[in-house]
């Protein structure tokens, strides 16, 4: 199931190294969530250390600014948004108002803050003390450029953070993703049998992530229903985009997306980037076409058609099912809730190891994989290590010339042999010979 990571929201001035401290904290073990553009730079939030979510609030200016929200509207979306808040400033300028401004508001906020002072390698850097005047008593001094302070500001975030959040949440979480104006509270309404979200026929009502639970066939539930994404270069500044960084959450939080495609406007590239984001995320996928009474009134299009388009925009998630949905009528409300179910078991389940490897087998010797003149790909043995999405390791030698299409041919297999719809399924490939190298080096 997926578990609650709590949030750190990266707030301060545009020109205090945020996102430089971004990048040193998410490090090696970078794990993108999000690349949506319109921001600074690619990525806006990632997984640090399978502890917490962090999330960059670039962007942030004076008042006076073009941006439509206010610099006071756009902190308190954020800090609300998370379970603690990373104050970066520049050492090398005095404190101004306007980070006086958003100091304020953070501590009014009563969430636990962090003050980084950064770029103290640069000439002219002020001493922490200068700073006090924030009313912030937890300091650390960082160079984001060169990474000092960097392990002991992960450490303070690590222990402010609350210990609750690490446990694994006893529900089956479900995300309603997509564009604005795609259905998504209305289908949410019609789910969750009450009117829990607004509906309105403007894009972009939704701008936080509303919540219910509900129990179906005795299983309990959660429903998020997420703001809009808009296209790139459609997302305006200030409260939206952190609408997005929200629904990049709940795309993290989730067990099973719901991927919503309007049937008057069947798919754009959003759309797709969006179905290829929960795959990278390792979240199951249902693809539901809203509105399919509109287009059934004004086109006459059958279900087989749509569909068949759908499967060729969608043929990188051949493994999502697709279903019909009006909010109008309720069409197919419950067969939504059996597919979600079905998808739960079918990503914890555990599949034993003799039947592994009797398709691995199977498929090496249907498609040898190609390698060089006298150096081929050599596969001994596969097993499960992890579910949520089920995870396979194969152990062999050679793997560095295994192509990506037999990768892809691979797991063909798997879901020819194993009911892994609805879910995305990982493979890892560990080369014997150079794990027994890094043993041997390692005892030198």
């Amino acid at each position: 199931m997926a578990s609650k990571l709590p949030v750190v929201a990266i707030v301060g001035r545009a020109n205090a190294g945020k996102s430089a401290l971004f990048n040193r904290l998410v490090g090696t073990r970078r794990a993108i969530v999000s690349r949506e553009a319109g921001t600074t730079r690619d990525s806006v939030v990632a997984r640090i250390d399978n502890r917490f979510l962090l999330i960059d609030t670039a962007g942030l200016k004076n008042p006076e600014d073009e941006f439509e929200a206010t610099i006071q509207d756009q902190i308190a979306d954020a800090v609300t948004s998370a379970e603690a808040v990373l104050f970066v400033v520049d050492s090398t300028e005095y404190p101004d108002q306007t980070d006086r401004e958003l100091a304020k508001k953070v501590l009014k906020s009563g969430k636990p803050v962090v003050l980084c002072v950064n770029k103290i390698d640069l000439k002219g850097s002020l001493p922490a003390e200068e700073f006090l005047k924030l009313g912030i008593k937890d300091i650390v001094k960082t160079s984001a450029e060169h990474g000092r302070g960097v392990p002991e500001l992960r450490k303070r975030l690590l222990k402010m953070l609350p210990e609750a959040y690490e446990k694994t949440v006893e529900s089956t979480k479900v995300a309603l993703i997509g564009r604005p104006n795609v259905g998504k509270s209305s289908l949410f309404n019609t789910l969750a049998g009450k009117q829990q979200a607004i509906v309105a026929n403007l894009a972009g009502t939704t701008r936080d992530v509303n919540r219910v639970g509900l129990k179906f066939k005795s299983e309990n539930l959660e429903l998020l229903d997420t703001a809009g994404v808009r296209r790139p270069g459609k997302v305006e500044r200030g409260v939206e985009n952190f609408s997005v960084l929200r629904t990049m959450a709940a795309v993290e939080e989730s067990d099973v997306c719901l991927l919503l495609l309007d049937a008057t406007e069947l798919a754009t590239a959003l759309d797709q980037k969006l179905a290829g984001i929960i795959e990278d995320a390792g979240k199951g996928l249902i693809i539901v076409v809203t509105k399919w009474d509109q287009l059934a009134d004004k086109d006459g299009k059958t279900g087989d058609e749509v569909a068949a388009r759908v499967a060729e925009l969608f043929d990188f998630v051949p493994f999502a099912p697709l279903i019909f949905t009006s909010a109008v009528t309720g069409q197919n409300a419950t067969k939504i809730f059996d597919l979600i179910l079905g998808i739960k078991q079918r990503r914890l389940q555990q599949i034993p190891t003799r039947e592994l490897n009797k398709v691995l087998a199977k498929a090496v010797s249907s498609h040898p994989p190609a390698g060089l003149k006298n150096t081929h790909p050599k596969f001994r043995y596969v097993v499960q290590t992890d579910t949520a999405p089920p995870w396979f390791v194969i152990y062999g030698s050679h793997f560095k010339f295994i192509h990506w299409s037999y990768k892809r041919y691979l797991e063909r297999m798997w879901r020819e042999n194993f009911d892994l719809a609805g879910t995305p399924i990982k493979f890892s490939f560990r080369d014997e010979k150079q794990i027994k190298k890094g043993r041997e080096n390692g005892t030198r």
